[in-house]
């Protein structure tokens, strides 16, 4: 998540917690929160389209993985901080949920998928049988004519 995303849910300036969080930089380490590069925020910024007049900041924002986001709530120490911080860690652990929940049903898809592939090669190979015995039969076939032989 993103500083002012966090900032907003918290209910103070992006300036305010940015300061919080560089005055305990010990608390932060790179898996709990990095700084954004420029041309990802470039990127970043493309996705809200039309730039509004103090919207935007001109730092480059800082990215808070689950653990950055917990370890917030103990440097913003206030009430709605740690309300507003369960909530987060909630929809996190929901968020878990539903990837572990995805990977197994794909996994699932992917298990028919090779059956699949399997039953229509058998198939294949079957039908494959099917024509060279045809094509034995036909040639061993002794073709006797109908009809009125004249010879004799």
């Amino acid at each position: 998540m993103l500083d002012r995303d966090l900032a907003e849910l918290y209910g103070v300036d992006t300036k305010q917690l940015k300061r919080q969080v560089n005055r305990n930089i010990d608390r932060f380490p790179i898996d709990f929160m990095f700084e954004v590069t420029n041309s990802e925020n470039d990127i970043l910024r493309s996705q809200f389209g039309t730039l509004k007049r103090g919207k935007h900041s001109k730092f480059l924002p800082y990215a808070f993985t689950e653990h950055g986001v917990l370890m917030l709530s103990s440097v913003l120490n206030s009430k709605k901080a740690i309300t507003v911080n369960i909530q987060i860690m909630r929809l996190f652990s929901k968020l878990r949920q539903a990837m572990i929940d995805h990977t197994e049903l794909r996994l699932a898809i992917e298990k028919l998928i090779h059956k699949t592939e399997n039953n229509t090669k058998n198939i294949e190979l079957v039908f494959q049988y099917l024509d060279e015995l045809m094509d034995q039969k036909i040639k061993t076939k002794s073709t006797k004519q109908i009809g009125f032989n004249q010879s004799l």
